[in-house]
């Protein structure tokens, strides 16, 4: 028993590490995109609220970024384009609570994480484990957080006819706060596999730059 705590407790550090490096998306893509569409110029269609918004345009040259990317090339107006491309955003942030049993170390009194690895009897000391008597005493951890919920939606239509031929949602949960740190990568993920498979969920992982 004592083994598999161990186990168990270095699976959660691992899980909780790769929490603080890793963006997980999940990322909904609705197309009908041309197969033999040659023309690919575009611009971006702004409200008259992002004309004068400077997080917007730094989002928005993130966007950028991946259209020049996948071959598109920006017109200099709308009646140039054959595209035209609008982008949304936002987050909202809820408390959480979440309570989980501990196993509590009843020789130095704070909760138990794993074994102690020291003492007067060698390498290991078996006075220092909490499972080398019988059952372990469990106690409580109450955490307490806030989860942030991001969503990112780009669209991409004909300037004729207002058309849509690509609409993707991004969809994204963490305990990160700054928006502007986790947007490069809904982007990214947002235009993984482009087009991809009309309508179909898929979850994009991408690690964070220290």
């Amino acid at each position: 028993m004592r083994r598999l705590a161990i186990i168990l407790i270095a699976a959660l550090c691992l899980m909780l590490a790769g929490c603080a490096t890793t963006i997980r998306s999940e990322v909904t893509a609705f197309h009908e995109w041309p197969a033999n569409l040659q023309d690919k110029s575009f611009v971006f269609e702004r409200t008259a609220e992002q004309e004068n918004n400077l997080e917007y345009r730094s989002y928005e040259n993130l966007v950028r970024g991946e259209l020049l990317r996948l071959g598109f090339i920006e017109a200099a107006n709308l009646r140039s384009a054959r595209l035209k491309a609008t982008m949304r955003y936002s987050m909202t942030v809820r408390d959480m609570r979440v309570v989980e049993p501990v196993i509590v170390d009843p020789w130095y009194g704070p909760p138990f994480y794993g074994p102690h690895w020291r003492g007067g009897y060698g390498y290991y000391s078996p006075f220092h484990d909490p499972f080398w008597y019988g059952a372990p005493l469990i106690g409580q951890r109450d955490t307490r957080f806030q989860l942030f919920t991001r969503q990112l939606n780009v669209t991409i239509a004909q300037t004729a006819d207002s058309k849509k031929l690509y609409d993707v949602t991004v969809d994204s949960e963490g305990t990160n706060g700054s928006l502007a740190a986790v947007m490069p990568y809904m982007v990214r993920s947002a235009f993984a596999d482009f087009p991809g498979k009309s309508g179909v969920p898929r979850r994009v992982e991408l690690k964070m730059k220290e």
